[in-house]
């Protein structure tokens, strides 16, 4: 099951372990999806040329400790989707040229006293944690200075000892899932300067009283902040967005798959004290189960006029209020795809005055039937340069 380049694939073959027979010729060994349960020293000790080793989806509960000491080439090593009940330093000790590893979805409730990773100098991705993952301890990132994108599965995260990711001195991305809002806020403390961009998952912002405690957040230095699957009420959009316009340094923020229970009753006071640095703005997928009661959003008016990137896709938005349109002086790039919009709407939303600075502007997949109308309502558009209105009703 190898091809040419040496790489072997043998993925969902009802192995109940690594074959026999493997040799320095194979570069990418490919396991995923059978039985295997035990790892044993002498399988992979010839495929000294191995660079991506994956074993995700099997039934794995042990590996002998110097199973991969000969595969100092090994650039991926997928753990994931295991049986794994701990995480030993000793597997990964020689694995001088890792570069990903992926250990989520096992069993371990800890990665240990010490850190399973001292020894990975070369390492940019990790992804770990799983549903019984509830601590993560000083030093458990020793040895890790720089990765392109950390992924923490902690949704039962009970316990996190200040000071633990704080060894890791620059995370491009950072993914966390974390439902305890008070270890969200520990958490957040020690990546204040390091994170790049932070992805927030599965967390709910239900009560005020939650939110002062993640007041933390108005002092990280992130660029990017993106909520997914992000439970948001009438009362906490107000605290949320006063966080984030303290930010000192965020031009981007995103919103997708989440839930906003309400209908943008906000009692904004916040008009006053606009981001300077927030450019771009995503909404995608944004579920309101009264979006017929939303209101027109004047409130947030001031809030808009910095705004160059704007992307609102398959929200139910059936109208942008022509206000709304007025405020969006810097807008260079709007995507309304996949929405509600129709003739007269459009005519509405893209009023004189409107968007005065666009240049694309995507209205694909809406309820757009008049060729002549959509023409007319968008002629004043004087910057445009490129107009995406496929999958309509022409």
């Amino acid at each position: 099951s190898c091809d040419a380049s040496q790489l072997c694939n043998c993925s969902s073959m009802g192995l109940d372990f690594i074959p026999l027979g493997l040799t320095a010729k194979i570069t990418v060994l490919n396991l995923a999806h059978n039985r295997i349960k035990h790892i044993r020293s002498q399988d992979l000790q010839q495929a000294v040329n191995l660079r991506a080793l994956l074993l995700q989806s099997n039934k794995i509960s042990s590996i002998d400790e110097d199973s991969f000491w000969s595969l100092a080439k090994l650039e991926l090593l997928d753990l994931s989707n295991n049986s794994l009940a701990h995480v030993s330093p000793v597997w990964f000790g020689p694995l001088f040229s890792l570069q990903h590893l992926q250990l989520q979805g096992n069993f371990y409730r800890d990665l240990g006293e010490s850190s399973p990773f001292s020894g990975l100098s070369n390492l940019s991705s990790l992804h770990l944690g799983n549903a019984w993952f509830s601590v993560i301890r000083q030093g458990n990132f020793e040895g890790i200075e720089l990765l392109h994108k950390l992924w923490i599965d902690g949704s039962n995260l009970s316990q996190y000892e200040q000071g633990s990711l704080k060894s890791i001195k620059k995370i491009n991305h950072m993914i966390i899932n974390i439902r305890s809002i008070n270890v969200f806020s520990e958490v957040v403390r020690d990546l204040l300067h390091s994170v790049v961009w932070l992805e927030v998952r599965r967390i709910a912002f239900s009560n005020t009283a939650e939110m002062q405690v993640l007041r933390v957040m108005s002092s990280s230095f992130a660029k990017k902040i993106s909520f997914r699957q992000t439970l948001l009420t009438d009362a906490t959009v107000p605290e949320l967005v006063s966080i984030l316009e303290d930010m000192p340094r965020l031009v981007e923020l995103e919103l997708i798959d989440c839930r906003l229970l309400g209908t943008g009753q906000w009692e904004m006071e916040i008009q006053a004290k606009q981001s300077q640095t927030l450019r771009v703005f995503t909404i995608e997928k944004l579920s309101i189960e009264e979006f017929y009661l939303f209101t027109d959003l004047q409130d947030v008016e001031g809030l808009l006029s910095l705004f160059t990137r704007v992307t609102v896709r398959n929200t139910k938005v059936f109208l942008v209020p022509c206000r709304i349109s007025q405020s969006l002086q810097s807008l260079e790039y709007l995507d309304l795809s996949a929405n509600l919009l129709g003739d007269q709407s459009l005519e509405h939303s893209a009023c004189q005055g409107g968007w005065p600075s666009l240049q694309t502007l995507n209205l694909s997949q809406n309820s757009l039937s008049d060729l002549k109308m959509t023409s007319k309502s968008l002629s004043h558009l004087g910057n445009l340069i490129v107009l995406d209105i496929s999958q309509n009703n022409f």
